[in-house]
């Protein structure tokens, strides 16, 4: 790596209303730092500090620990000395110390899944310096013990030996409190946390051999490094993963003056939303606690207040707490610190409408003082999504383009999924309730541990809290359930995130890990028990819950019309029965992209014919079996082409090989002898005989109707025929008959021919005829290649980027499993090709067979219908690439129709 160490800028300065960086810096500065520089340019109360950019991380990643600190040892440095200036402390010095925090901060939010050290710079003698600075005793040793529990867990690799095991320190604070009679951090006394400290050190030294640093410069360097060693840790490389970010991007590292929120009860710590992160509703929202630091909000270890008097009159409903007890046990920010909560009121509006979206900030009060530590696009749930940005356009706060672009596409999927039956809840036993902490109906057997989310179809995740160790498990859960934590616990974040449902903070339950086992009252839950949880109203449910397609709401339906009126690519759908065309064309699918006909063979009524016709060794034969799958063939069309109402209908022809349809069992190979008069060894001669050593390339798609012509021409007159039937009822068709695995012009012309003349046939028989295509898959890089010689025959062409990306990489998409996972993991690859269009390979044989195709037939349709036609990055490559739709599965055409949209005006831009 190439670097020019005098000229470039690493290191950029924020506080007191000033700012090196801004919000538009992402990339570089990471969104916490982007928007660390803009709160403070705009006169946001941000404490002081500096971000080490994303491009330092990936120096370290490439160059190691030595040469990174040589490159920002002196802009660091001189950043520290900034920061001292403006608190008027100094860093190590033992009568007036300053202490910061080291956070990660990528160019994405990813909420827990990298490092952080907060009180860095403690040791003996700083401690006492503190205690005379603050003449806050109690304060300053737990800050000091906080710290040590902080970086001996991130930077010196201090974690539970096994899933079984606690965190080492918090299992030292277990046991003082269980000797000393007490349940909360905030009941530890001055020599409680002396010994702590004292105990903590002690463990330091047993684990690693090493005394903990005492020496503030070793320490920061020491988490500045955990920081960036962080972005390739094992949770922050799933999520990456998960969410499709690349590896390297990296993070960026923030170092800030510490403000304590635990200096007593003047002071605190909190997490606030500007809207309802699940279900978006317009409502200032958060939770905060008295005597702590930020950790202690998301960590869930204490189950926080509500900062509004409406959210805590909410939460006391849930909770069943009557109005006396929540006012002198639970009050809200607004009831407890009335001038503060204005003064964070205020902020929140401010930086709502100056960032013109939903905003989730974390803020500290000390010793009466309000400071924002951070501001974020909030994450949210699909519900939220939509309604936030259609919220937001009737406000006039943002405009139709700026709506549309606002929705993270996959973010929709979540609106699809189906919801608890009303009636089946009516019949429900509720055990216990919980917070609401991220919307959804979840139903699965009980898992205590994430590592074993995976043994059940269906499983619950039930934590005491989660971490974000947890991450994996959480993903795989159909849903999670912890006993702590409030709205804004790593749970419930995380699960708005992912957009799973959870419910969090339900103090009911007793859960033990070691004897696996959630007690509510008197019910008991065993690994592998199914409850059920409503994720919108906070109900934990014994046993399983019917389900029901959800009712999608208004503002989906007014944010679909803004996508039509963007839209410039059309959405189809890929529709095997009418079933899937009825739902598609409710979410607004244009025509149907792929019709797969041979998954109407499989059904039992029909295989015994397919089999038939396989085994015949005369064309006669064959004409005779094809003559019995021939109605159920046209019925399934007119079932298909009323769903659709007149739009266009693609209608691949037969493509997988005749292995996959005759039997491989023997008692099922004996059953087809005795129905077909023949022996068990003529239909044990007939499989061997398909068997193939590469079905993938074999005797399959055109290749077949080519050496069987009768099978292309049994599912012509099912396509013409039932177009006929339907056009005498009134209903418009218009079929769109498609040649598979075309590689040369004359496959495509043998085929073509055959489906003209028996199309021909039937209008003579008929006296009545309808307009159809004939068009091709370009699936074999070849047709692609000579598209312009194949355009001179078809009337459209559909690029099927499954077999392409399988012929034109030479991966076997069946085998692929095997080494993908390793290959992006090592970064041989970014993503899956299979799941992500390959815009440098497979992308320029789509590019260029379109190109040529056009050129001989300037107005040639072109669409796409593999699996890369519902996802969003590949959806906007075929709209730069001109075509005219795509074409994915029914529940995924309104993410479609939004990436269209939005892909258009991204074009405008």
């Amino acid at each position: 790596m190439e670097v020019l160490e005098g000229l470039k800028t690493r290191v950029y300065r924020f506080g007191n209303k000033t700012a090196d960086g801004n919000s538009k810096m992402k990339n570089l500065l990471g969104g916490k730092g982007a928007n660390l520089a803009e709160m403070s340019a705009i006169g946001i109360p941000v404490p002081p500090g500096f971000t080490i950019t994303t491009e330092v991380c990936t120096e370290y990643n490439e160059l190691g620990r030595e040469a990174v600190i040589e490159f920002i040892k002196e802009e660091v440095e001189q950043s520290i000395a900034n920061i001292e200036s403006q608190m008027g402390t100094t860093f190590g010095d033992k009568e007036n110390p300053l202490l910061i925090s080291v956070r990660s901060g990528a160019r994405v939010s990813m909420p827990g899944m990298m490092d952080t050290v907060l009180n860095l710079g403690m040791n003996d003698e700083v401690v006492l310096g503190l205690v005379k600075r603050t003449n806050n005793e109690q304060f300053a040793w737990d800050s000091y013990r906080r710290f040590i529990q902080m970086y001996g867990g991130v930077v010196l690799g201090m974690k539970p030996e096994s899933k079984d095991d606690i965190d080492p320190f918090e299992e030292i604070m277990e046991h003082l409190k269980h000797k000393r009679g007490i349940e909360l951090d905030t009941d530890f006394t001055i020599q409680d946390l002396q010994d702590l400290v004292y105990d903590f050190k002690d463990a330091v030294k047993k684990r690693t051999g090493q005394d903990f640093p005492t020496n503030p410069w070793d320490q920061l360097w020491g988490a500045i490094m955990a920081v960036f060693n962080s972005w390739n840790g094992d949770r922050a490389v799933y999520y990456r993963n998960m969410n499709g970010y690349p590896a390297d991007w990296g993070t960026a590292v923030n170092v800030q003056a510490m403000v304590y929120g635990n200096m007593g009860t003047n002071s605190g710590t909190g997490v606030c939303f500007t809207r309802d992160a699940g279900t978006g509703e317009n409502v200032f929202n958060g939770e905060y606690l008295i005597n702590a630091q930020g950790e202690d909000v998301v960590a869930g270890v204490r189950t926080p207040q509500q900062i509004t008097k409406l959210g805590s009159q909410r939460w006391a409903e849930l909770a069943k707490i009557e109005e006396a007890d929540r006012l002198e046990n639970y009050p809200s920010l607004e009831e407890l610190m009335p001038s503060i909560f204005n003064e964070l009121n205020e902020y929140q509006d401010i930086l709502e409408k100056h960032y013109r979206d939903m905003q989730d900030m974390e803020f500290t009060i000390q010793d009466g003082k309000l400071w924002i530590l951070q501001t974020r696009n909030g994450k949210r749930t699909g519900a939220a999504t939509v309604k936030i940005a259609m919220d937001l356009l009737k406000e006039g706060m943002i405009n139709e383009k700026e709506a549309l672009l606002l929705i993270e596409p996959n973010k929709l999927d979540e609106l699809l999924h189906p919801i608890f039956d009303t009636n089946a809840l009516k019949r429900s036993n509720i055990i216990a309730q919980g917070l609401p902490a991220s919307p959804g109906a979840a139903t699965g057997k009980i898992v205590f541990f994430a590592d074993e989310a995976h043994k059940y179809k269906h499983s619950i995740l039930v934590r005491i809290e989660t971490s974000p160790e947890d991450l994996e498990g959480m993903n795989i859960a159909k849903g999670i359930l912890t006993a702590r934590g409030g709205m804004t616990s790593h749970a419930a974040v995380v699960a708005r995130g992912m957009g799973k449902c959870c419910i969090s903070g339900a103090g009911a339950l007793n859960i033990n890990y070691k004897k696996r086992t959630l007690t509510v009252g008197d019910h008991e839950f065993h690994d592998g028990d199914w409850i059920s949880l409503n994720g919108s109203t906070g109900n934990i449910i014994e046993g399983k819950v019917a389900t029901m397609e959800p009712e999608l709401s208004g503002e989906f339906a007014e944010l679909m019309e803004l996508a039509v009126k963007y839209g410039k690519i059309k959405v189809r759908t890929n529709a095997d029965t009418p079933k899937d065309a009825k739902v598609a064309r409710g979410f607004g699918a244009q025509g149907i992209g792929l019709t797969r006909t041979e998954h109407m063979f499989f059904e039992v009524d029909r295989i015994k014919a397919m089999r038939e016709m396989i085994l015949a060794n005369t064309i006669k034969g064959r004409k005779h079996a094809l003559e019995d799958l021939l109605p159920m063939q046209r019925a399934d069309f007119e079932g298909i082409f009323e769903a659709m109402q007149g739009q266009s209908v693609t209608i691949r022809l037969l493509d997988p090989p005749l292995h996959e349809f005759v039997p491989h069992q023997l008692a099922t190979q004996k059953e087809l002898a005795e129905d077909m008069h023949i022996s068990l060894q003529a239909v044990k001669n007939k499989v061997a005989e398909l068997e193939e050593f590469n079905p993938m390339l074999g005797h399959r798609g055109c290749r077949l109707g080519n050496t069987y012509p009768e099978i292309t021409e049994m599912q012509t007159r099912a396509i013409i025929e039932a177009a006929l039937n339907l056009k005498e009822r009134g209903i418009i068709c218009k079929p769109e008959i498609m040649i598979p695995l075309v590689g040369t012009v004359r496959e495509f012309e043998v085929q073509d021919e055959i489906v003209r003349r028996t199309a021909n046939t039937i209008f003579e028989e008929r006296n009545d005829k309808i307009e159809y295509l004939v068009g091709t898959m370009i699936e074999v890089p070849r047709a692609a290649l000579i598209a312009d010689l194949i355009a001179e025959k078809a009337d459209f062409f559909s690029f099927g980027t499954n077999d392409l990306t399988q012929m034109t990489y030479g991966y076997s998409r069946d085998d692929a499993g095997k080494f993908l996972p390793i290959y992006i993991k090592k970064g041989i690859l970014k993503v899956d090709p299979f799941e992500v269009i390959d815009q440098e390979g497979v992308g320029q044989l789509i590019k260029l067979g379109t190109q040529r195709g056009r050129a001989t037939k300037p107005n040639l349709k072109v669409g796409i219908c593999g699996e890369h036609g519902g996802e969003p990055s590949s959806i906007e490559f075929c709209y730069n690439t001109g075509m005219d739709y795509v074409s994915c599965s029914p529940y995924r055409v309104p993410i479609a129709r939004l990436v269209s949209a939005q892909a258009a005006i991204k074009t405008t831009m």
